[in-house]
C-alpha cells in the first residue's frame, strides 16, 4: 500500500502549483491527462497523474497470489494512460501516484492544496448510459479546489 513518485521528469522539489489529474486508464482519462496538461501550462503548475487500487470484494490481502499484483496492474495502467495521452512528450514537472484505496476519496484527498481536479465523465466501470461516473461525481461535490470534468 505504497504511495510512488515516479515522473520521467524531475518533479519539482519545492511543490509549486499542482493540476491533479484522476486515471484509470478509461478513453475519458487519457482526455483527462490532456487537458490537464493544457490547463497546466496556462496556471504554471505542474500535472499530478493519480491512479488508485484496491482489493476486489472477494478476495483479501491475506489470500492473494496473483502475479502481478493489483498494484502493479494499476502502475501499469497509469503508464500506458501516459503514453497514450503524451507520446513520450511529458509535461514539465510531471508526478504520478499509485496509491491503495476508493478512487474518490483518494482524488478528494489530493485535491487539498490543488489548483485544479481533473477527471474524465466516465470511467471503466458503471453504466454507459449516464451522463457522470460515481467518481467524478462525488469529486465535483466533494473536493478542496475546482474541478472540471472532462468528456
Amino acid at each position: 500500500m505504497s504511495e510512488t513518485a515516479q515522473t520521467p521528469s524531475e518533479a519539482d522539489p519545492t511543490g509549486g502549483a499542482r493540476i491533479v489529474v484522476g486515471v484509470d486508464g478509461s478513453d475519458h482519462s487519457v482526455a483527462a491527462l490532456r487537458q490537464a496538461a493544457r490547463m497546466a501550462k496556462l496556471l504554471d503548475a505542474r500535472v499530478e497523474a493519480v491512479t488508485t487500487w484496491h482489493y476486489p470484494v472477494a478476495m483479501s490481502p491475506y489470500t492473494m497470489t496473483a502475479e502481478p499484483s493489483f498494484e502493479e496492474l494499476a502502475r501499469q495502467t497509469l503508464d500506458e494512460a501516459l503514453a497514450d495521452a503524451y507520446d513520450g512528450e511529458w509535461p514539465a514537472g510531471l508526478t504520478t501516484v499509485v496509491k491503495y484505496g476508493q478512487p474518490a476519496q483518494v482524488l478528494i484527498d489530493r485535491s487539498d492544496g490543488a489548483e485544479m481536479l481533473v477527471v474524465g465523465s466516465r470511467g471503466r466501470g458503471g453504466f454507459a448510459g449516464l451522463l457522470l461516473g460515481s467518481v467524478s461525481s462525488e469529486c465535483a461535490a466533494h473536493a478542496k479546489c475546482p474541478v472540471l470534468i472532462v468528456r
